[in-house]
């Protein structure tokens, strides 16, 4: 099992700093249980359990640091672990941005852990991918999909005192559904800390409809349109534009919150007023850990406040040259909106498209945070506050500033994981006015 209690991991970690004869130690222990299940063309193909605990321990000579990582911990193990850091430490070259070790720190616990998540069993899994695939089957739908749970925990510690440890679970679940004949596709996704609040049964029912619904899709001309984007929709490109909330690209002209002239747009109106985002580590329904990869601990943190900019990210050593307070990396992203769903937009949208994904998201010109990307897995044509045909996939060209200043209206925000994003983020649907769609693609 690779979950240690948090003596056995303060006892190890206490063990690997003692150890160290190195100015400072920095160590890092965390271990994770993941069970998944993987089923495409309506049948099971892997499933299994991978469970791993490892430990990364640092070392620094005056400027120097070495980093090495191991997965035994018996004291022959530790040793050596702790040995070759210090040896690496000893060949690199001094880092001018070279920032000690955090001193001690007071830890809040979030709210991460679910105890039935932590107990999910292979007969679970083997009942979600039975309950994605059945209804599938009967309607003559192709269902693939994934499932994954995992149990974690975290311990740091170093040569200064400091010491944190905490638990977490996670379920994610996705789902495609093809129609036999492959020219209609639906998908459905969740991602949630407690898996009572899980239902497949009810999750694919969204999948087979827009599967369903999205063959024969028509070609529409590319242009400007209002959309709705589903909280899957707007996720990627917003995690997207927040990588350039950082203190020095902005302070170094090299993101789209720079000034021209120098400095940064911190307190400036960037947005829709209707924008704001924040960052809340105890959020219930984003819990994230109390600490980020440095150590530092998180804060609730307003980013976007009523459309100004109120938060940049500063790192230890840029916050220290610029005479700024560093806080810890926000772990998730909340951004606020209004009581109505994804369907209810669509009842009071006279003409639009609704987007279920977006993906395949690239930089075009990061000091507008211009991005491309396509839309998949359902895109409709809207008339009269209804969907009356699907419609051909697009190529977008979009700014997620620009799109966030187009703002009709926001819905009510839903928990998700963007892809290739490493928030956890709670996001809205939204309808937007004057969305660019550049080119058709006939990707289904």
């Amino acid at each position: 099992m690779s979950i240690f209690t948090e003596a056995e991991a303060k006892a190890i970690l206490e063990k690997v700093v003692g150890l160290s004869k190195a100015d400072e130690c920095t160590a890092t222990l965390s271990g994770t249980v993941d069970g998944n299940v993987r089923f495409a063309l309506n049948n099971v193909t892997t499933s299994g359990v991978v469970d791993n605990v490892e430990l990364a321990v640092q070392v620094a000579f005056g400027k120097r640091v070495g980093t090495a990582t191991i997965n035994s911990f018996d004291d022959a193990s530790l040793e050596r672990v702790v040995r070759r850091a210090e040896d690496l430490a000893r060949l690199a070259p001094e880092n001018p941005e070279f920032m000690p070790a955090i001193g001690k720190q007071a830890y809040k616990p979030t709210p991460t852990f679910d105890a039935g998540t932590a107990a999910i069993t292979p007969e679970y899994r083997a009942q979600v991918a039975a309950d994605s695939i059945e209804p599938c089957r009967a309607d003559g739908l192709i269902a693939a999909g994934f499932l994954n749970d995992s149990h974690s925990f975290f311990a740091i510690a170093n040569s200064n005192g400091n010491f944190g440890y905490q638990q977490s679970t996670n379920l994610d679940y996705t789902c495609t559904v093809r129609t036999e004949d492959g020219r209609g596709s639906g998908w459905v996704g969740r991602n949630l800390r407690d898996v009572g609040r899980f239902d497949a049964k009810r999750e694919i029912r969204t999948a087979i409809r827009k599967a369903k619904d999205s063959a024969d899709a028509r070609a529409l001309e590319p242009g400007k349109y209002t959309v709705i984007l589903e909280p899957a929709a707007a996720a990627g490109l917003i995690s997207f534009m927040m990588f350039f909330f950082d203190a020095r690209q902005a302070d170094e002209g090299r993101s789209f919150l720079s000034k021209k002239g120098g400095g940064n747009k911190l307190g400036e109106q960037v947005y829709d007023p209707r924008v704001s985002i924040w960052a809340d580590p105890w959020d219930p329904e984003a819990a994230v850990l109390p600490w980020d990869g440095e150590g530092l601990p998180r804060e609730k943190t307003p980013i976007i406040d009523k459309g100004k900019v109120a938060y940049l990210q500063y790192s230890r050593y840029w916050a220290q040259k610029q005479g700024k307070r560093a806080i810890g990396q926000p772990g998730n992203l909340i951004m606020a909106g209004g009581t109505k769903s994804t369907a209810d937009l669509v009842r009071e949208t006279e003409r639009g498209v609704l987007v279920t994904r977006t993906w395949y998201i690239r930089m075009v010109d990061p000091q507008t945070v211009l991005l491309t990307g396509l839309t998949r897995d359902g895109t409709f044509y809207i008339e009269n506050g209804q969907i009356k045909y699907p419609i051909k996939n697009f190529r977008f060209n979009e700014s997620p500033v620009i799109m966030l200043n187009n703002i009709d209206e926001l819905g009510k925000p839903v928990r998700l994981s963007g892809d290739e994003s490493p928030f956890t983020m709670v996001i809205p649907p939204m309808r937007l006015r004057d969305f660019t769609f550049t080119s058709l693609s006939d990707a289904v």
